[in-house]
């Protein structure tokens, strides 16, 4: 599981009438602004591609427990976000949905569960959820931002528009830059050149009745060093956060820093040499992308999520009806023709549940006064935080 310290439980079908969500473990006293939420709500909800439920829903997440007089109490919080399609559904007979998607989780859902209609599985699986995972996620952003911990991504990749390849950078300006950029951009890449080949590939596959991939890139920055642990699987950084990130739909594949990049290169040519300048130990290349022995090593934590083009396309795809056991075509659902732009904002609620409960599981304590001086104290790279005895020494085991 990639969650220790915090836990995160949401409810709610794509068309039922609200979305609900339980997040328990943060600290007392850290000040919520409902408004915040909304906001990246919004940002979830913006995106050159979406279908046409973006039109419908106007997303709130509406606090009913756990923050009073505008900070939380340390009680778990809850929160509901309306579903406003959910009145084009409430009084209509649903149709039998006996056709499975190829792509879609409606064929194994209904393998594992045993729905006698695929809409069951359809209604869970839907990526509607994750307004409530990015709600979460603007809480942790708040905790994150209170110890100077910045999150942000953008898109790298749509169809065959994609960036040059590059090695990872490890000066957080250029991350900060990055991330202003992409805000202004209707598909959310960083590079308005770039951005237009994008919509361009958007707007052939619309035409063609298909849908687009592509690629999101999510950094966290000045996070801390001594983050996560290398003494047993289930605790490294990377493998939380890869967890985290391919648990978002459609996300079929995840990286960090230079990724399979550092396979076409020598030992010397792929790691990221130590300096020291005055006490500090710093490196001046970021291929591993902040994380080494899964512990971030305080250079910003840099991956990226590989988004699989939507499997419901307006071009019909062979299928099996399971209610005669004939060949036919798939039904159309709506759906986006390419979600990347909107999947950023949910790979960033990603990385900051991850990262706001690994930090939490270093510092401990139940009130962000109690957090504070634990943090100021954390070692750093500094040779004067790690003391070398520089004697042999024996294991001793008997």
């Amino acid at each position: 599981m990639f969650l220790s310290r915090l836990r995160l439980l949401t409810a709610g079908e794509s068309h039922g009438p609200m979305l609900t969500g339980i997040l328990e473990g943060m600290p007392a006293g850290l000040p919520i602004d409902a408004a915040v939420i909304d906001r990246d709500l919004a940002r979830r909800q913006r995106g050159f591609g979406s279908g046409a439920r973006m039109q419908i829903e106007h997303d709130h997440a509406r606090l009913t427990a756990g923050v009073l007089a505008g900070a939380t109490t340390g009680a778990p919080i809850a929160f509901t976000i309306d579903n406003q399609d959910h009145r084009n559904w409430a009084t209509r007979d649903i149709a039998p949905m006996t056709v499975p998607r190829p792509g879609h989780a409606d064929l194994t859902a209904a393998i594992k569960y045993g729905y006698g209609d695929l809409r069951l599985g359809l209604e869970r699986a839907s990526a509607r959820e994750t307004a409530a995972r990015v709600a979460a996620g603007a809480i942790c952003r708040a905790l994150l931002a209170e110890f100077g911990v910045t999150i942000g991504g953008y898109v790298t990749s749509i169809g065959t528009a994609r960036v040059a390849a590059e090695r990872t950078p490890v000066d957080p300006a250029l991350f900060v830059a990055r991330f202003a950029a992409a805000e202004t951009s209707t598909v959310r890449c960083h590079d308005e050149k770039l951005a237009a080949a994008m919509q361009v590939e958007i707007e052939a596959a619309i035409a063609a009745k298909d849908t687009l991939g592509g690629i999101v890139e999510v950094a966290a920055l000045h996070l801390p060093p001594g983050l996560g642990s290398h003494v047993h699987a289930d605790r490294k950084l990377d493998a939380r956060l890869a967890g985290a990130l391919l648990g978002i739909p459609a996300a079929k594949a995840v990286e960090f820093g230079d990724g399979f990049a550092v396979t076409h290169r020598r030992g010397t040519e792929a790691q990221d040499a130590l300096f020291a300048e005055g006490d500090a130990l710093v490196r001046h290349s970021n291929h591993a992308g902040g994380v080494e022995g899964g512990i971030s090593n305080g250079a910003p934590i840099v991956a990226r999520v590989a988004i699989k083009p939507i499997a419901t396309t307006l071009t019909p795809q062979p299928s099996v009806d399971l209610a005669t056991g004939q060949p036919a075509p798939m039904r159309y659902e709506r759906s986006d023709f390419c979600q990347v732009p909107r999947a950023v904002p949910i790979a960033e609620a990603m990385f900051a549940l991850v990262l706001a409960d690994l930090l939490l599981e270093k510092l401990g304590g139940d009130s962000l006064a109690e957090l504070r001086p634990r943090f100021a104290a954390l070692r750093r790279a500094r040779r004067g935080d790690l003391p070398m005895h520089g004697r042999p020494w024996r294991f001793g085991y008997q």
